[in-house]
């Protein structure tokens, strides 16, 4: 069943890992994809291998930007029926007590700052045209707390929070928002945590499956939410964690 056919989705960070894996999902369930990252040149591959799909240059943290793009994809696409706002980095280890005034303002500024300018421009085009739907990727960090991540920890929770706000503020405008929280998954930005043995084996014996759930797994829930089978679903939290956080 192709239950994106005819839909423009928009993904940002989605040159490679989650993001990347979305695009793929949503193209085979029939949607026409709008590829933003920061990185071109890699948006233009994945764009290059995927049937009805453009890239886009856009820092989600630059509002003026991520307006001006929205309004790029409509005039391209015609529409904009969904979006899946991904883009998002993690930020340097430490507690609080050792956390920059540097790295909480960047991390702040790509995941929380990034998703409420994203949802903003986003929206627009979406309640001009009747609705749309909203995926938010959050984080298993979005509803618990992991030691030395204090500016990680915050703004993915504070995306749970923007994900309620938005579906309460705009549910009569006809949009769903939605939130997805992915415990730890092998992409290009873990790749190195995941090279360290010790850290691989840590993750493995807290997943009550044995193994991390794959950025494909994660997926198919963000495609779902996306999809008009999710229609009575808006401003819920969607752990996609292996079962860690019931563990």
């Amino acid at each position: 069943m192709l239950e994106l056919e005819g839909k423009v989705i928009l993904v940002t960070g989605a040159a490679v890992g989650i993001g990347a894996a979305v695009v793929r999902r949503a193209a085979a369930a029939g949607a026409r994809v709008a590829i933003l990252d920061v990185n071109l040149e890699g948006a233009q591959a994945l764009a290059a291998d995927i049937p009805n799909a453009r890239a886009y240059r856009a820092d989600a943290a630059n509002f003026a930007e991520m307006e001006q793009t929205c309004a790029q994809i409509v005039a391209d696409f015609g529409r904009l029926d969904g979006a899946v706002n991904n883009a998002g980095i993690g930020g340097a280890f430490g507690p609080i007590a050792s956390c920059t005034p540097e790295n909480w303002h960047k991390v702040i500024a790509v995941n929380l700052t990034g998703v409420f300018y994203s949802m903003k421009a986003e929206l627009a085009p979406m309640i001009a045209s009747g609705g749309g739907a909203i995926v938010n990727m959050s984080s298993l960090a979005g509803v618990l707390a992991e030691p030395n991540l204090p500016a990680y920890i915050a703004s993915k929770h504070g995306v749970v929070g923007l994900t309620k706000s938005a579906a309460v503020d705009h549910g009569r405008d006809g949009i769903r928002c939605n939130a997805v929280c992915p415990a730890f998954v092998k992409t290009p930005m873990t790749e190195a945590l995941f090279a360290d043995p010790g850290f691989s084996s840590m993750v493995n014996a807290r997943q009550p499956m044995g193994r991390t759930v794959t950025a494909e797994e994660v997926a198919e829930v963000a495609v779902f939410l996306l999809s008009d089978r999710s229609g009575g679903m808006t401003g819920s939290v969607h752990l996609v964690d292996g079962g860690v956080s019931a563990s």
